[in-house]
């Protein structure tokens, strides 16, 4: 978000287009650009990707230092959010010449290569607790994540796996990532044709979903997606319709002081009802109940607009940040540039963690060592994918 009255530069670098607004500099088309400095955008991404692994080993150390120990939303809401600001640089203004059926084009490559890194991931993450399972003589460990269906009944499974209709728990992000990518050409299409119902139309899918409980089932086990990309797929609306210069964007940038007025107390209750675990009655709020509770399946509104507040707030966060410890801005950056490779590896370091603190017992040094070794991995990650961009950018 940008202050109003800040100019705007636009600038071209080669077949990628980079928006530079009060100081952040937002992505645009390609994640990985070896040559954009540290900005707002990258930093948070970066921020998400290290929460989303470190709350991914369950039970470690470094857990309650997370930000999701103190909010009602976590780093899933916000790793959406921004694929939802980074979308909406990609595919332009409403009035972009570029034609739709380009642009359908190359969303739908990107929605394949998310699908394509996530079969990959899940069947490393398949392999490792069969063959953790094997070595440790634990057959328990075969039932962990909703593994189990994949040593019991293999056909129908996979399959399941293949229609994403079956996921297992950690990895259930990424089908949700494909499902907005493969609705991506549809919010463009609406954003150019009628930008000011995309929020509203949106809203009203949101509503129908939680009003009427409308989930996504699962196959061949019976139950839901964990993340419902009918509702989630507002929080996804709200990152690209935030990231606009005019309607709703354009007010939020116009009132943001205003904005934070009010945002300040609602990050502070949510932040109360955290620590102290204090949680409304499900059995004594009216039906439709989703409209008051706290779920991270549905996003509920109180979790969603606790998360809105949560931006308001920090949005002014990263220049004191940036100034105050740069080499870790830059780190975290890096993470940010390079989302789903770091994104992909955090996942199987994640699933190594929990098997590694299962056989040894978990503590604060084995912790620590598994944290700082696997930040360490993806920052390592980070630098190989922008390294091999360097060695092929002079041919």
């Amino acid at each position: 978000m940008q202050a109003t009255g800040q100019k705007s530069v636009v600038s071209r670098q080669g077949p990628l287009w980079l928006v530079a607004t009060d100081g952040l500099l937002a992505p645009i088309g390609s994640e990985r650009l070896m040559s954009r400095p540290p900005n707002a955008i990258d930093f948070w991404r970066g921020f998400a990707l290290v929460s989303i692994f470190i709350n991914h080993i369950p039970g470690v150390t470094y857990e309650v230092m997370t930000h999701r120990n103190f909010s009602l939303s976590d780093s899933a809401e916000l790793f959406v959010f921004l694929a939802g600001w980074s979308l909406r640089h990609l595919v332009g203004p409403a009035n972009d010449p570029t034609p739709i059926e380009h642009l359908f084009f190359r969303l739908s490559g990107r929605a394949l290569t998310v699908y394509a890194a996530h079969m990959l991931i899940v069947m490393i993450a398949i392999a490792m607790l069969a063959f953790s399972a094997r070595v440790l003589d634990n057959p328990l460990l075969l039932e962990w994540h909703n593994a189990a269906a994949v040593f019991s009944n293999p056909a129908e499974t996979h399959v399941g796996l293949v229609l994403l209709s079956h996921q297992l728990g950690y990895f259930d992000i990424l089908p949700l990532y494909v499902v907005l990518m493969l609705t991506a050409p549809l919010i463009t299409l609406v954003h150019r044709v009628a930008p000011n119902w995309l929020v509203p139309i949106s809203l009203a899918i949101y509503l129908a979903a939680l009003i009427f409980k409308i989930t996504v089932p699962t196959w061949p086990t019976e139950g839901q997606w964990f993340f419902n990309p009918l509702c989630w797929q507002l929080v996804f609306v709200l990152g690209f319709t935030m990231s606009r210069q005019h309607g709703p964007g354009g007010w939020v940038r116009a009132h943001l002081s205003k904005i934070r007025l009010v945002a300040v107390p609602i990050v502070l209750v949510g932040a109360v009802m955290v620590i102290t675990g204090w949680r409304l009655d499900p059995t004594r709020v009216p039906e439709p109940k989703l409209l008051f509770i706290n779920g991270k399946t549905f996003v509920t509104p109180m979790r969603l607009i606790q998360f809105l507040a949560l931006i308001a707030v920090f949005s002014a966060a990263y220049p004191v940040i940036a100034r105050a410890v740069p080499r870790i801005v830059g780190f975290l950056a890096g993470l940010g540039r390079n989302s789903l490779y770091v994104f992909c590896t955090g996942s199987i370091l994640s699933l190594a963690g929990q098997i590694l603190r299962f056989y040894l017992g978990g503590g604060l040094f084995v912790d620590t060592v598994l944290v700082t070794v696997g930040i360490a991995v993806l920052g390592a990650v980070a630098w190989v994918a922008e390294w091999r961009d360097r060695i092929k950018k002079p041919a």
